[in-house]
């Protein structure tokens, strides 16, 4: 009987995977830093230690290849060894957001169907009340200080008593890696199942596109690392060895960003553009030696040119770049650059290296330049599938190119706009709320018949949700202490609504759906009575 493909000398020869890249860097600069967090550095040669006897004591702990692991916490060190341990293993990582309550969580668990998962001790209890809903309790690791360990095990301990080499490796490019939870427009999230090779090829594309600084590469790890954006945007970093500095989850402070930026040297950063207005006002930052810095990316919200023109001003030596795609595309999709954040103000660029698009109808027909219609995709950085869904996935892929959701046209220069999200959603503060899931929650208040959510816009998050409610018994309408509590358990604090307002009907069109459109315009001639929740 022959060897199976998987097996052979062959695959291990196309190995460049996480795990890999990390192996590689340990051997040739093992004394470089890799990671700085909160004063601690881990040199590429410790952290392939720590990594390799997580691996081993996840091993011990019964997890194999395409087994999951969660992990939950703060951006942290032990996020990151979890990440790389996983994927050397060959299981697949799924990262949890921490905003999430615990039925949510549950749902992220019991749909992956984890066997280990990490958790930061501040959140542990939630997890336990998670792990309360599932059939069998995934085996609990904690990291951190803050919590009682009670049936869980100590994370450290767990490395220390495991061996620190993990041994032959044999894990294709093309397994599963991650599956990066989106919500679901139909009330339910999706887990985006994304291979090492989707991700390698997303770095590579990114490197090729804006070019890759070799020296000094510094990348600060803002966004948090749950998110693609955090995953993926360090990933160029490791394939050339760099050092990623991360950035403290939490309460954004623009100063203590600026003093980062300037003592890490930081030569490249994402921001969305609410903290770029908030980091070129700190006072004094013409003062600040910040010449490391040489690509500054936003994106996940609009810019205003007159924000654009103040960080080219600010960071002279510094390209300004805004990426656009989504988790599924391992996430960038297209780039504008430079000059062109001026020029094509509003633009979401043009395709990355790798990337093959196309803007069509209904029925797959490419539309004219200059129409509106579907941006459709192929390129080897789009997911295998969403896991355990396979009628989702293939609609997602019909015609053979991955449906994005999004309405855009292109101009006469090739540069494509959004103009609208085809899928029923909202952009809150760079986080997506699809509104059939708030709305399921929001439909099972027994003082409410009917719900819609719209975005209203917000100074701060860009927009914020606005329930729209028509009341079970008109006379006896949910009131607004109530629904905030209603939300407070089953919502992650982003999701939740933060205005109500409460109507005898939702306006519908012939065939019964709810016309979102007609809200908006009541809401924008107040016709609404708009109450905080």
């Amino acid at each position: 009987m022959s060897t199976p493909a998987r097996e052979t000398p062959l695959l291990l020869g196309r190995g460049m995977t996480m795990g890999d890249q990390l192996a590689r860097h340990a051997r040739t600069v093992g004394d470089d830093v890799a990671y700085t967090f909160a004063g601690v550095s881990l040199t590429y040669r410790y952290l392939d230690e720590r990594v390799s006897r997580l691996a081993n004591a996840l091993r011990e702990r019964g997890i194999g290849r395409g087994d999951r692991v969660a992990v939950l916490g703060l951006n942290s060190l032990e996020v990151i060894e979890t990440y790389f341990a996983t994927t050397r293993l060959g299981a697949i990582c799924v990262p949890v957001n921490f905003r999430l309550v615990a039925d949510e969580i549950a749902y992220t668990l019991g749909d992956s169907g984890v066997g280990v998962i990490i958790v930061q001790a501040p959140f542990a209890g939630t997890i336990a009340k998670a792990s309360e809903q599932l059939e069998g309790a995934p085996v609990c690791l904690i990291f951190g200080e803050g919590a009682e360990r009670g049936d869980a095990e100590d994370y450290e301990q767990a490395l220390s008593s495991a061996a620190p080499v993990f041994g032959e490796r044999r894990v294709d490019e093309h397994d599963a890696a991650f599956i990066m939870y989106t919500s679901g427009t139909t009330g339910r999230p999706k887990g985006a199942v994304l291979s090492h090779f989707n991700l390698l090829m997303h770095a590579f594309s990114n490197m090729t596109h804006l070019g890759a600084m070799t020296e000094n590469r510094v990348w600060l790890a803002a966004a948090p690392l749950f998110h693609i954006a955090g995953l993926s945007g360090m990933l160029p970093n490791l394939l050339l060895g760099g050092r990623t500095v991360l950035l403290p989850s939490g309460q954004f402070d623009p100063a203590a960003t600026v003093e980062l930026l300037e003592r890490e040297r930081v030569s490249s950063v994402f921001f969305v553009p609410a903290q770029w207005q908030a980091i070129v006002s700190v006072p004094g930052i013409a003062e600040r030696d910040l010449s490391a810095l040489r690509t500054l990316s936003w994106g996940a919200a609009p810019a205003s040119t007159t924000l654009l023109r103040t960080m080219i001003d600010a960071f002279p030596q510094a390209e300004v770049t805004t990426a656009f795609g989504q988790t599924e595309c391992s996430p960038c999709t297209t780039l504008l650059r430079g000059e062109d954040s001026i020029r094509k103000i509003g633009s979401v660029g043009t395709p990355m290296l790798n990337v093959e698009v196309r803007v069509v109808d209904d029925d797959m027909n490419d539309v004219q330049r200059g129409e509106v219609g579907e941006i459709v995709y192929r390129s080897p950085m789009v997911m295998k599938e969403y896991w355990n869904k396979p009628k989702e996935t293939e609609e997602a892929f019909r015609g053979g190119w991955f449906h994005s959701g999004d309405l855009v046209r292109e101009d006469e220069d090739g540069y494509y706009f959004v103009v609208d999200r085809k899928k029923d959603m909202i952009i809150s503060g760079g986080e997506n709320i699809y509104c059939a899931e708030v709305e399921n929650v929001l439909a099972a208040h027994p003082r409410i018949g009917e719900v819609a959510l719209i975005g209203v816009p917000d100074e701060r998050w860009g927009e914020t949700p606005l329930a729209v409610i028509s009341a079970k018994v008109p006379d006896d309408p949910p009131d607004a202490a109530g629904l905030a509590e209603w939300c407070r358990d089953k919502l992650a604090g982003y999701k939740r609504p933060r205005r109500m307002a409460i109507v005898p009907a939702l306006p519908r069109n012939p065939s019964g759906k709810v016309l979102k459109t007609e809200l908006r315009a009541d809401l924008a001639a107040g016709r609404l009575l708009v109450t905080p929740l």
